[in-house]
């Protein structure tokens, strides 16, 4: 960047400096040039992980934490980007991640594409804002041409769900288990579903997904009911209570202290022994209401007196201690009890009901299972592995296919993966384009050979011949066969229905959404302007010290 302020000079010839000492600016063609060439880069970063073929990157973070991942979202959020135009970049992942959760690292690759081809425009003289209109335009297209080719599906059709959330995990470390995982998702999202008039509702947080190192992927289970990692807090406590009815304690089962800061004096030995007595009745009394309302099993979101655990094990109630609050809403909602934040109000319609209570010995810790629930609207997949490493990649790999389940079950339509719906609408958007009159219609067409980038790196990272490639799959939409494109696992072009690899609507959605919108934005920017870095003090450095002016 060439650190200069804008000129201004008086008519005495007194320079007027607009900008802070320090700042730079970089204008026009260069500064889109620089803003272009670093989103590029961070499509480039992603690329090579794009679909089944794709590889993983290992990030070792400052304090030399490691995380191997394929997943673009995660890539980009765990290294230190730092210029604007590439953050933008990052945000786009961010934004389709929490969005639909799926197809963060084709959104990325869609922009710096959009952006490359804009770029050879650029070099032409066609006005960005023509650029950006002519996107848009083609981008409005594409969805309708999407929604068009999209296979409408029954929000609760298992079969289709299952493919759905397969092909989510064949392109991660979990692909050799998708079968046994993806049967897990489908299950646990329709466990947890709701019916609404217009459809279902489904929220992801009502899967709890707990990850430990150990056993292998294929020891993963889904529990019809809630793992806490936690034990039982007292040891003459059973370890196991069958037909669990649970109470659910929002409050301490310990004397509380009072508000104000008090003093009691006493003078007598006997009066201090009574005071004590007391307490410990008043702990037992709240016990005995626990006892009375015909619970077994008492998980308390706050503290356990160590004399309440007493009376507690004598009475055979199994107790855990501080357990969080979203966990203590999802135990409401797995056993059907109620969180109750009065003892005194405890009965036995607040309890929850489940087959069996018990605390396992999971690696090193021990943890309590909550299972059998009868109609659970929350439930918990436990992910186990040869490794923190897998288990963490495991764990989002479950992420994406969980939140692909549920976008198909909110929006029940689904396309062919491969890469062909982007080449489908890359045939269909050039014929369209011809129609268009002005230079709009050359951004519609470098929009449409963009979307063809996300088919050319499937068969770049499959090892094929992108030329080739690229010519036949061309060859096989012009023919009308809507569902052809790149097969990673037998290399070459094929018939994606027919294998069934299946991505939902919503995430194809977003992702031209999201990636057209990036790469507008950084498009209209034509001025950067950038403040000077902050001084640090400039005390002088004490001996055998080194100072720096700058961070």
């Amino acid at each position: 960047m060439s650190a200069t302020a804008i000129p201004a000079i008086t008519s005495t010839g007194q320079p007027i400096l607009i900008l802070k000492e320090g700042s730079s600016q970089t204008r026009g063609r260069e500064a889109q040039r620089n803003n272009i060439t670093a989103a590029k880069l961070i499509a480039e970063i992603v690329r090579k992980s794009l679909g089944p073929r794709g590889m993983d990157k290992m990030l070792v973070d400052t304090l030399g934490d490691v995380t191997i991942t394929n997943d673009g979202a995660t890539i980009l959020k765990e290294i230190d980007v730092q210029h604007p135009a590439a953050k933008m970049l990052v945000e786009v992942a961010k934004a389709t991640d929490n969005e639909v959760g799926d197809g963060t690292t084709s959104a990325v690759v869609l922009a710096g594409a959009l952006l490359e081809k804009a770029e050879e425009l650029l070099a032409k003289d066609v006005h960005p804002t023509i650029i950006v209109d002519g996107y848009r335009t083609a981008a409005d297209k594409a969805l309708s041409i999407l929604n068009n080719i999209a296979i409408k599906i029954s929000p609760d059709d298992r079969e289709w769900l299952l493919k759905i959330a397969r092909t989510s995990m064949l392109t991660k470390l979990v692909s050799e288990e998708s079968e046994q995982l993806a049967e897990m998702v489908v299950n646990a999202l329709l466990q947890v579903a709701e019916k609404t008039p217009t459809g279902y509702k489904v929220d992801i947080d009502n899967v709890k997904v707990e990850k430990k190192p150990g056993g292998s992927l294929l020891d993963t289970k889904l529990i019809n009911g809630i793992a806490l990692d936690k034990e039982v807090v007292h040891a003459g406590m059973p370890k196991r209570v069958e037909n669990a009815k649970i109470a659910l304690l929002n409050c301490p089962i310990e004397i509380e202290k009072t508000e104000m800061s008090a003093e009691i004096r006493i003078n007598d030995p006997t009066l201090m022994k009574s005071f004590l007595d007391e307490e410990a009745a008043m702990l037992k009394d709240m016990v005995d209401k626990i006892k009375a309302a015909g619970a077994n099993v008492v998980i308390c979101q706050k503290g356990i007196d160590d004399i309440a655990q007493h009376y507690l094990a004598k009475a055979g109630i199994l107790a855990v201690r501080r357990v969080k609050e979203s966990d203590m809403t999802k135990l409401a909602k797995a056993t059907g009890g109620r969180v109750v934040t009065n003892i005194d109000d405890l009965s036995e319609k607040d309890l929850g009901y489940a087959d069996l209570v018990e605390e396992r010995k999971i690696e090193e810790d021990k943890w309590v299972f909550v299972e059998g629930c009868k109609n659970p609207k929350a439930v918990t997949i436990l992910i186990r592995g040869g490794s923190q490493r897998v288990v963490d990649e495991a764990e989002r790999s479950m992420h994406d296919a969980l939140m692909v389940v549920k976008d198909v079950m909110e929006k029940p339509a689904i396309v062919a993966g491969g890469g062909a719906p982007e080449a489908q609408v890359a045939h269909e958007l050039r014929e369209w384009s011809t129609k268009l009159s002005g230079r709009e219609q050359l951004a519609a067409q470098k929009f449409a050979e963009a979307l063809e980038t996300i088919p050319l790196t499937l068969a770049e990272n499959a090892g094929l011949d992108p030329i080739d490639t690229m010519v036949e799959l061309r060859a096989k939409h012009g023919e009308g066969k809507i569902w052809y494109g790149i097969s990673a696992m037998d290399g070459g072009v094929a018939d994606i229905y027919e294998k069934n690899i299946f991505e939902p609507l919503a995430v194809k959605e977003q992702i031209i959404k999201s990636a057209t919108e990036a790469a507008s934005m950084i498009l209209r920017i034509d001025d950067v302007i950038a403040a000077g870095r902050m001084k640090e003090s400039t005390k002088p450095p004490k001996t055998g010290e080194e100072t720096t002016s700058e961070y």
